[in-house]
């Protein structure tokens, strides 16, 4: 009996999982944009460099070596950091598979402590193209 439940335990998963797997676009799409915030969260700036498309920019024209040194400041001058996701819409586009969109509202908050010591509310659009198989962060907008 043990060795059934684990069984169904198991082929519950795979099939949870396959539902969310990179079958899915938009599924996929939409565990990119979590990975990137957790990526965020935990200063983990390599793993948010490799969710960036080769020709990243943002709206001034900044790119890849400025989405580091930006992110290694941040990460150096708070102990913790929180993206706090106020709303988010993520969508492949109906006409190019391969590009999808993310408009979001979000508070980005840093800490020495348990207490933010700063807060900014930004409302952005993430640019993303799928690349063999991986949505890629290919432009960011914000306001």
């Amino acid at each position: 009996m043990s060795t059934r439940k684990f069984a169904l335990t198991l082929i519950l998963a795979m099939v949870f999982l396959g539902g969310c797997g990179k079958s899915d676009p938009q599924a996929a799409l939409e565990a990119a944009v979590q990975q990137l915030q957790d990526n965020i969260e935990a200063k983990r700036t390599s793993a948010v460099l490799d969710q960036l498309h080769p020709q990243f920019a943002t709206m001034e024209q900044n790119d890849r070596d400025w989405a580091k040194r930006t992110m290694t400041l941040l990460f150096m001058r708070y102990k913790n950091i929180k993206v706090l996701a106020l709303s988010k819409d993520s969508q492949v586009d109906p006409t190019y598979k391969d590009k999808g969109a993310t408009h979001a509202q979000v508070a980005l908050t840093g800490a020495e402590g348990l207490i933010p010591d700063s807060a900014r509310h930004y409302s952005v659009t993430l640019e993303w193209l799928l690349d063999d198989g991986e949505w890629k962060l290919s432009r960011l907008d914000w306001e």
